[in-house]
């Protein structure tokens, strides 16, 4: 049984979690909190296997306390929240402090329905690989400036963290009409981020797919525009791809790659989902195997699931260089792992590599 316990300020998201849990047969909610004071004590006392979180919460928001529990006591946490009004990042600030993905609560066109299912299946992710997932996160821990005490039960909770910040290239490569197409899930806007703070300006255009929900999508472009010498920003309709430039897919939409002539532009649709996803990988990476062919860079990130993986092997197959992220430096082996089984990955690098390896493609 996969314990679950549910953290959120509104009563209402509280009941519907709660209930929704405890009709799977493969999961115990084991409690809910309000507020993280009290799920501090909680997670103390009846050790969840993993976390739903909301964002915005009394007496210490629900940032403040991942990072603190990501220090002290590192669990899976799915973070459960709206896109907040007074910080548009929050979402993307969670996944870079250790959350293990995000779901949107419901409003708008998202239904309760979707929303739970999304919930449900990222628990049964997180569980799946909670003790890697832990076991990195101690790995973090000692790997940082100065040794942190396990005191999370205490009174008071311990000192924010630094999150390192990427080295430079200062590499300055011509550009041309070929293409790098970027897939990633679970752990992959922190390794996006890691990547993009190492690249130069003139790169090939980019085009990335990120599991993120919509809205979600918006924020983390304009996170990576602000820390990388590329410009960043979500793909629109019918939009000519242009060298210097990353395109990230927008949540809710699948992403494709057209030639008309001897340009390429976006293509966005609202099929149905790929492997749960919509963006998902493998229609973007397709997409670049029938377009771009052996002119393309084809890159698949950490995450879970297969997504990528077959698309992968048809951007092998057209002539593409392919990469897959290694085992070690991945948050999550699993779309990597999949596509390193199929034989669609030319080379298999850690994620320190694969900035090198997209200057030397660009070169």
């Amino acid at each position: 049984m996969i314990k679950v316990l549910v953290v959120d300020d509104s009563a209402i998201v509280r009941d519907v979690l709660s209930a929704t849990i405890e009709k799977q047969s493969d999961m115990e909610l084991v409690g809910t909190a309000p507020d993280p004071f009290v799920a501090r004590d909680k997670i103390v006392r009846l050790q969840p296997d993993v976390i739903t979180l909301d964002i915005e919460m009394p007496r210490m928001d629900g940032l403040s306390f991942l990072e603190r529990l990501m220090h002290y006591f590192p669990l899976p946490v799915i973070i459960v929240s709206s896109v907040t009004t007074h910080d548009p990042f929050a979402a993307v600030k969670a996944l870079e402090l250790g959350a293990f993905d995000v779901v949107n609560k419901p409003g708008g066109s998202i239904t309760v329905e979707e929303v739970t299912g999304d919930v449900l299946r990222k628990i049964r992710a997180a569980y799946e690989v909670r003790d890697r997932f832990i076991e990195r996160a101690l790995r973090v821990i000692e790997s940082e400036k100065g040794r942190l005490k396990k005191d999370f039960g205490k009174d008071r909770f311990g000192e924010p963290s630094v999150v390192p910040a990427g080295k430079g290239l200062l590499t300055q490569v011509r550009t041309t009409d070929k293409l790098i197409a970027i897939g990633a899930s679970t752990g992959g806007t922190v390794a996006l981020e890691q990547i993009f703070r190492s690249l130069p300006a003139h790169l090939y255009p980019i085009v990335v797919v990120q599991h993120m929900p919509p809205d979600f999508t918006r924020q983390f472009a304009l996170r990576l525009h602000d820390l990388s010498k590329l410009e960043v920003k979500e793909g629109e309709q019918d939009e000519i791809l242009q060298a210097g430039t990353v395109y990230i897919a927008p949540g809710g939409f699948h992403m494709e790659v057209q030639r008309r002539g001897a340009s390429l532009f976006i293509n966005l649709n609202q099929k149905e989902r790929i492997h749960f996803q919509r963006p998902a990988v493998d229609v973007l990476f397709y997409s670049v195997a029938r377009e771009v062919g052996q002119n393309a860079l084809g890159i698949l990130l950490t995450g879970m699931g297969r997504d990528g993986a077959e698309g992968l092997l048809s951007m092998k197959k057209a002539g593409a260089l392919t990469i897959a992220q290694d085992e070690q430096s991945s948050i999550v082996w699993g779309m990597p792992r999949s596509a390193v089984d199929l034989g669609a990955a030319t080379k298999v690098l850690p994620l320190t590599k694969i900035p090198d390896a997209i200057v030397e493609f660009c070169t």
